[in-house]
Formats: C-alpha cells, structure tokens, sequence
C-alpha cells in the first residue's frame, strides 16, 4: 500500500508540475512586452544577448553586483543544487555513464554546500530588517521545505543509510509504469515526499524565477532603440489594422 501512495503521489506530482510550468512559459511567451527596456549597459547585438543570459544563469552577475552576501548564499546553493540534481540521474538510468559515475562523489558533498546555502538565505530573512519586512509565510515554508529536502538526504547518505537498489528500481519502475516495492525507512518517506510536494507547489511558487529569467524585457532584449523600432505583436497589429 505504502508503495501504491508514493507512486501515484509522484504520477499526480509530475503530471501537475509538467502541465504547471507548460502553463506558466506560455502565459510569459503570450506577455507582451511593449517597451523597450534593457537594464543598461546592455548588448547591442542578439549574441551579446546570449552571452548576458549565459552570465545570469551560470553566475549571477547581476546579483553579484547588487549584493555580495546574497550573491555568495544564493550562487552556492543553486550550482550545489545542479551537482546533486546530476547525482540523482543514476536512479532513472539503468547504466550509468562514466561522467555520472565521475559526478557521484562531487554530488554527495555538494548537499552540504547547498545546506550552507539555503541556511545563509533563510537567516537574512530574520535578521536583514527589510527583508524580513517582506518575507510571507510562503517564504519560509518554501525554505523549510528545501531544508527539509536537503537534510534528509544528507541523512540517508551519512547516518540512517537506505536501499538505494530498491529505490532505483522503484523509479525506474515509475518511468515504466509499474509499481515496485519502496523501502518503509521513514527518512526515505520523508524525503520522497518533501521532492513529491516541492514538485507540486512549484508551478505556483516563487521558485518560477528559474524559466521566467528566460521571458525578463530588462535581460533578453537587444539594446537597439534608435536603429530599430520596438512593436510588441499585438501592437503590431493594431498598427497594421489602422493603416490598412
């Protein structure tokens, strides 16, 4: 039965997290951006473009230059985070490659890192008096929810150790659509379920900041007002409407 719940608690969470964030990017895509509105000194040139994108996500330049502090919390937590999203591949892979075998040691320690992280994050939400001004109970239970994530792995690896083979084939069961045997270890449970709700509030939650960077005027657009007019579609269309 314990097995029956998890795996359709992860059916329901991917479905809502698929159709969630299909949602979301359409409805940015659909946004019209009437305004010419680069945050300067901005590219000239579409692949300058790229290249500005490419620096906000891989190291947060922005960021960087407005606060150190974040910047170091936010930037360690989220590359930690890839290395051990990357770790986690070896469960939905039946042989696993020799990169993600090189990865495995990098992704175990870098949990800390995103512990370290998430914890200088969340104490700037207490102690930083603006911040903690506008931080909602949303915040801290997104928070919460990390750490809860986070340090329940941390403690499957190091101190309460579990059948890692009886979970891998139990998610590689749930890409197949069957239903294997999960292991009953109750920080297991708690980890599964801690990924099972993050997936599901995702859609819905701050945390949409990662692919709405991708739709941002102030960051995608090329800064080229004078020697090329900027019409969003639909004021395109009106304009074609009323010439016509």
């Amino acid at each position: 039965m314990l097995s029956v719940i998890y795996a359709l608690l992860f059916w329901a969470a991917t479905a809502v997290l698929v159709a969630g964030l299909a949602a979301r990017i359409r409805k940015y895509a659909r946004t019209p951006a009437p305004l010419k509105i680069p945050t300067t000194p901005a590219p000239t040139t579409q692949g300058g473009v790229v290249l500005r994108m490419l620096r906000e996500v891989v190291l947060f330049e922005s960021l960087f230059k407005s606060n150190k502090w974040i910047w170091l919390f936010g930037w360690t937590f989220h590359m930690a985070m890839w290395l051990v999203l990357l770790r986690h591949l070896r469960y939905f892979v039946v042989d696993i490659p020799w990169w993600l075998a090189f990865v495995q040691p990098f992704g175990t320690y870098a949990g800390f890192a995103m512990l370290a992280g998430l914890a200088g994050l969340w104490a700037r939400r207490f102690l930083v008096e603006r911040i903690r001004y506008i931080s909602s109970p949303s915040d801290h239970l997104m928070l919460a929810l990390l750490v809860m994530i986070v340090g329940s792995g941390l403690m499957m690896r190091f101190v309460a150790h579990t059948d890692i083979v009886a979970v891998k084939v139990f998610m590689l069961g749930l890409m197949r659509l069957r239903i294997e045997t999960l292991p009953s270890d109750p920080v297991l449970l708690v980890h599964l379920g801690g990924v099972a709700a993050l997936m599901i509030v995702f859609p819905v939650s701050k945390l949409l900041h990662a692919p709405g960077l991708f739709f941002s005027p102030s960051r995608n657009q090329v800064d080229n007002p004078r020697e090329q007019r900027h019409l969003a579609p639909w004021a395109a269309k009106l304009e074609g409407a009323r010439d016509g």
